[in-house]
């Protein structure tokens, strides 16, 4: 699995049903750019011209872009919402929701990394934050029904080894990465990775508008690549290993 996301939606009601029922059309260009600038209060907020847009392609933008598009019932903004405990997002993106529920999806597969979190009339009424490395960071709220199975051990992660009697056990009982599948299917009605169901939205299909944000308290873009480039002339050369014996050994760099 290699799926990323940073989804922020704002609803009436179901977010995964306004977006099931959103009418033919462009996702309100002007209300999405409004959307954006009110959520970066004092940034320098862009549009630019990106006609095959979509959602599918834009739950994890690059850095300083975010997507957003409104339909009835619903508006939603793609960007860098990485929060590792949902409880600590900034009032700004809260403070936006005018009475609504308020969702996050965010997850890394880098780092097997899932967040979610559901706020109703401005509290907190779910929150979950975990990763192989960290553990459970944050749980707070009721346990919504589509986590039910995981956390019932009904998804174990299997050994990829399992000759390996050395191997440490996955150290949670299921894999981030496949419950924040069903969290964005329940939570927003379409996946990014695995076998899409017949009431699956298509994201693909979900016209998002794009925008180029500027923080001015922020480091520049060419900063932020000259740290890249001095991290990137930091590392050491690449490990290779291969399958000898049912044991990874290390091989010689050709």
């Amino acid at each position: 699995m290699g799926a990323k996301t940073g989804l922020l939606a704002y609803a009436a009601g179901s977010v995964a049903d306004a977006l099931r029922d959103r009418p033919a059309g462009t996702g309100g260009g002007e209300s999405a750019e409004a959307l954006v600038r009110r959520l970066h209060p004092g940034w320098q907020v862009e549009p630019e011209a990106d006609d095959r847009a979509n959602l599918g392609d834009s739950v994890y933008p690059p850095e300083d872009v975010a997507y957003a598009a409104c339909f009835p019932g619903v508006d939603i903004c793609t960007q860098a919402v990485m929060v590792d405990y949902p409880s600590r997002l900034p009032k700004r993106y809260l403070n936006a929701a005018d009475g609504r529920t308020v969702v996050l999806h965010a997850m890394h597969s880098v780092v097997d990394w899932l967040a979610f979190a559901i706020w109703r009339d401005g509290v907190l009424v779910r929150s979950l934050s975990v990763s192989p490395e960290h553990g459970v960071m944050e749980d707070i709220g009721e346990r919504l029904p589509f986590e039910a199975p995981y956390w019932a051990g009904e998804h174990p992660v299997e050994s990829a080894w399992e000759d390996d009697e050395d191997e440490d056990p996955y150290p949670l009982p299921f894999h981030p990465l496949e419950l924040g599948e069903d969290a964005l299917r329940a939570l927003f009605g379409f996946i990014v990775e695995g076998r899409r169901m017949p009431d699956d939205i298509d994201a693909d299909d979900v016209p998002v508008h794009r925008f180029r944000l500027t923080d001015p308290d922020g480091p520049t873009p060419e900063q932020r690549k000259a740290v890249r480039e001095a991290l990137v002339a930091r590392m050491k050369p690449p490990r290779i290993f291969h399958m000898q014996g049912g044991r990874l050994v290390e091989t010689d760099m050709p």
